[in-house]
């Protein structure tokens, strides 16, 4: 299994895990997503990209995988992920500019060549 498919593994896991454990603090929280992700001004592409930016600023290579994987299923193109992981190098320096390094790997594996 490629890295960013065992990333989105280790969410389902986690996820599992914490919904067994702490059933009412896991389901507020993804609640609350879906909630916050419900308004209908932006379109499910414009969030994801959104998402994607504030992933690669983060540096969380896990939420890096999700938002990539997300993404490519609202339709989004390799060159408007990258432009998205951009807007973060342009907010966030060189510790962004690093994480272009998993985001390129999620587009690899997430999107159809």
């Amino acid at each position: 299994m490629e890295k960013m498919h065992r990333k989105m593994e280790e969410i389902k896991t986690l996820t599992e895990q914490l919904r067994k454990d702490y059933p009412m603090e896991t389901d507020a929280f993804l609640g609350f997503l879906q909630k916050a992700e419900s308004g209908k001004a932006l379109g499910i592409k414009e969030k994801e990209l959104i998402n994607v930016a504030l992933a690669v600023a983060a540096q969380c290579e896990w939420c890096i995988a999700f938002h990539v994987e997300q993404v490519v299923r609202a339709g989004a193109t390799r060159d408007e992920i990258v432009e998205a992981g951009f807007m973060a190098v342009i907010m966030h320096g060189g510790p962004a500019y690093m994480y272009m390094t998993p985001l390129l790997d999620a587009i690899d594996e997430f999107l159809p060549q």
